[in-house]
């Protein structure tokens, strides 16, 4: 995708539109269902907005920190989260940093303060966010190993086992980026962009 077109997109004047752009340039692959979940850094003002953004959507959104007039913010899909932090890697994995991921919401919370610790620290991040934001758990791992060198490559993530993998997913997701601002500058809103979740 063209610098242009993305300085476009994150250049629009409208708070709601604005929103949307971001959302759709930066959780496309959550948005295609391709993703349990993802993050996006907003003006903590167009936070207000984010109900009516994904009003019709099976998405919700958990603000971890507020900092500077920015608020970080997880998009997920509650059903796929609740099954992903169930996954036995996943769960152990999490378990090892104090995540009961019984509850996602109690696991969202503790993400949440983790986030605003490691901010407070100047410490990045905390590294099992991405875990939460759907990146193989062996690569989490091998980026906390390697304390971020030394890398297989990187994209979407650092990748430090299963390149030819990560490769396949980083173009999938690109794809689901082309499309959705595609459908956008059809006329299409998040609501109809977004893949619904399946139901059982």
């Amino acid at each position: 995708m063209s610098a242009e077109v993305i300085s476009f997109l994150l250049s629009v004047k409208n708070v709601r539109k604005r929103v949307q752009c971001q959302i759709i340039l930066q959780c496309a692959p959550l948005l295609k269902g391709l993703k349990t979940a993802c993050m996006v850094n907003l003006e903590q003002e167009d936070c207000r907005e984010l109900g009516a953004v994904l009003e019709g959507t099976d998405l919700e959104y958990k603000i971890l920190m507020e900092n500077k007039g920015r608020s970080l913010v997880f998009l997920y899909r509650q059903r796929a989260l609740d099954g992903y932090l169930r996954k036995g890697e996943v769960k152990k994995f999490l378990g090892h940093y104090g995540y009961d991921v019984r509850d996602t919401g109690a696991a969202l919370l503790r993400l949440a303060d983790r986030v605003r610790c490691h901010t407070c620290q100047n410490s990045g991040f905390p590294h099992e966010i991405g875990v939460f934001l759907d990146y193989p758990v062996a690569d989490v791992r091998g980026f906390i190993e390697q304390n971020g060198k030394g890398e297989l490559m990187r994209g979407y993530w650092k990748v430090y086992h299963n390149p030819g993998r990560a490769q396949m997913i980083f173009l999938a997701y690109d794809k689901a980026r082309v499309s959705a601002v595609n459908e956008y500058f059809a006329g299409r809103t998040i609501r109809e962009i977004a893949k619904r979740e399946k139901r059982k």
